[in-house]
């Protein structure tokens, strides 16, 4: 699977195509629709499922050096107003603050990043680190493993600083319920 096969299958999701259309609306730096919304979209293209099957809801990063909690809290109740609208949930998260939660909620350490491809690049998988940004007008594709694992429909573990077995596990266990077809490599 090449760049341009992930973007087409990715954005038969209608969703898809409504967050990043609307996404520089919110004028968050760094922002980047992410993970699950992208990659399950391509896999129900390929198995003949509807666009969005399977599908829990939107992740959007993005990285703002300001870490304290009311900007973020702001940024999430704008995104919130605007997509709420359209029956869209996203989860919004600025990367810039993922260090100062993390290891309490997932009792693991998670060092501070530097940029939104950062926190894409400690996925739990190869094929869940994905992103599309819109960019300057252009939509930006991040994909640091490429498309192999989702073209083959494969989950192997990243082994990040903040990897969690369980975590994997929990994860992988779900996505085979909905994608039986998907092969998933051991922890």
């Amino acid at each position: 699977m090449d760049e341009a096969r992930f973007l087409s299958l990715a954005l038969t999701n209608e969703k898809n195509r409504t967050i990043l259309q609307h996404l520089p609306e919110l004028k968050l730096p760094d922002a980047w629709l992410v993970s699950g919304s992208l990659f399950q979209t391509v896999w129900n293209g390929m198995t003949g499922r509807p666009p969005e099957h399977g599908i829990k809801d939107y992740d959007v990063f993005y990285f703002d050096p300001d870490t304290g909690w009311d900007a973020e809290d702001a940024a999430i109740r704008r995104c919130r107003e605007m997509f709420l609208p359209h029956g869209i949930d996203v989860e919004l998260r600025n990367q810039a603050r993922v260090h100062i939660w993390y290891e309490e909620k997932f009792g693991t350490p998670y060092p501070p990043l530097r940029s939104s491809a950062e926190g894409i690049d400690r996925f739990l998988a190869p094929a869940c680190m994905v992103g599309i940004s819109p960019g300057c007008g252009e939509l930006d594709i991040y994909a640091p493993c490429g498309f192999g694992d989702i073209a083959n429909m494969t989950i192997r573990p990243n082994r990040m600083p903040n990897f969690s077995a369980a975590r994997y596990a929990e994860k992988a266990a779900r996505w085979k319920e909905r994608w039986p077809e998907l092969t998933i490599v051991e922890a």
